[in-house]
């Protein structure tokens, strides 16, 4: 027999808060709802922050629930300020409709969009030609200031400041829902655990407006142990597109992870049984490096593909256990320009692959001990290398974990 999907999303971790808990669990075992979760195209790639709010998508598109993935077109032009310690850049509406147009493709590598099993739409379309007289009259005079305030992605700006601007937020995703219930017959939102007071909000205003019965329900944020977010790396954020972020260096990430994270990673982040997951995570120590390959691979292989995620692999082992192709390792290709710009210098090309963030920062990694090139420490700020070895490559290292094989373009 099938499991509830509301049962699977619990027993993973990954189902935090839920408006009607019994009735929820309730409808999703006997009805086929639709659901929506907002993604604000904020930059021009997903981020693993997105990926458990896509994994949920899945899942329930999985037990014959059926997704919209709604692009915030219209509220990023706002921005939330949940989170955030001060109020995020204004991106122009130009950059907003590129960064959309560039979500989807990440999106279809879990969900099916075929045959209109998923739904994509953009608030630009309903939020952009708001008349703001229309709206608050319409919408406004449902919410209570005073009940706003008390919500904590409000009460935490407090002190340092919160725009009239940016607390319409909270408005314009409760006006989501509500045209989503209208258009789509959207009964369901979901999303991230810090979204909890504006999916209220929506859920009320849909009881108020329309008088039907509407829930939502959060997902856990992708933490550390710590409580710290997960996916920030030397480099920034661990995006889904290669391009910003390595397939080598977001497979590296997660073949690294903590121990104490390797279980919680494995059940919010892939789609492996749970009987697998908890025999994988049985053992401790070195043993539980099985269980971070299976991740790595795993995940890898969901956001880049197999043939990707099968380099990665094989990049790894030849670095790390003498055996794979050591082609697919990260690469720096200098041309005759940048070689004779850089004098192939050591502090230069950690610069220009991107391990270290600046000379300064590549002369303390040097002086601490933390630099190698083709596993000879390197002690000199002037140390150059040979550029007869370009042919082959050198592999510089910074630490134990970040490499760049250095050649002649």
């Amino acid at each position: 027999m099938t499991k509830n999907v509301y049962d699977v999303l619990t027993e993973r971790g990954i189902l935090k808060q839920a408006s009607h808990p019994e009735e929820i669990r309730e409808l999703l075992g006997k009805e086929k709802v639709t659901f929506y979760i907002g993604f604000d195209p904020t930059a021009d790639s997903l981020h693993i922050g997105h990926y458990v709010p896509l994994i949920v998508m899945a899942h329930m598109q999985r037990a014959g629930h059926k997704p919209i993935a709604l692009l915030g077109g219209g509220t990023a032009m706002v921005g939330d300020p949940s989170g955030k310690t001060e109020m995020r850049r204004m991106l122009t509406v130009e950059e907003l409709d590129y960064n959309a147009a560039r979500f989807k493709a990440q999106m279809s590598r879990i969900i099916d969009f075929s045959d209109d099993k998923a739904i994509l739409v953009n608030n630009a379309e309903w939020i952009r030609s708001l008349n703001f007289l229309d709206f608050m009259r319409d919408i406004g005079v449902h919410f209570s200031v005073n009940h706003m305030l008390a919500a904590e992605c409000y009460k935490q700006r407090l002190e340092t400041g919160l725009s009239f601007f940016e607390m319409s937020y909270m408005l314009m995703q409760s006006y989501d829902f509500l045209v989503l219930n209208r258009k789509y017959g959207c009964t369901f939102q979901v999303g991230g655990d810090d979204q909890w007071s504006n999916m209220l909000g929506g859920m009320d205003l849909i009881r108020k407006k329309e008088r039907k019965n509407a829930y939502c329900f959060t997902t856990a944020l992708l933490t550390t142990k710590e409580g710290k977010k997960m996916g920030k790396t030397e480099k920034g954020a661990l995006w889904l597109d290669k391009n910003k972020c390595s397939v080598f260096d977001f497979y590296q990430y997660w073949r690294n992870v903590d121990d104490a994270d390797v279980k919680m990673c494995l059940s919010m982040l892939t789609f492996l049984p749970m009987e697998q997951i908890n025999e994988l995570c049985s053992v401790s120590g070195a043993a539980l490096n099985e269980a971070k390959k299976v991740l790595a691979f795993t995940l890898t292989e969901q956001v880049h593909g197999t043939e990707e995620a099968t380099k990665a692999q094989e990049a790894a082992m030849a670095l790390f256990a003498g055996g794979g192709d050591i082609s697919n390792m990260p690469t720096l290709r200098l041309n005759e320009a940048e070689i004779e710009e850089s004098g192939l210098r050591v502090v230069d090309l950690l610069v220009m692959s991107g391990l270290c963030k600046s000379k300064s920062d590549a002369r303390r990694m040097i002086e601490s001990g933390a630099v190698f090139a083709d596993d000879v420490k390197v002690s000199d700020f002037a140390e150059a290398i040979q550029e007869s070895k370009l042919k082959d490559g050198v592999i510089i290292r910074k630490g134990k974990k970040s490499f760049v094989r250095v050649l002649k373009a």
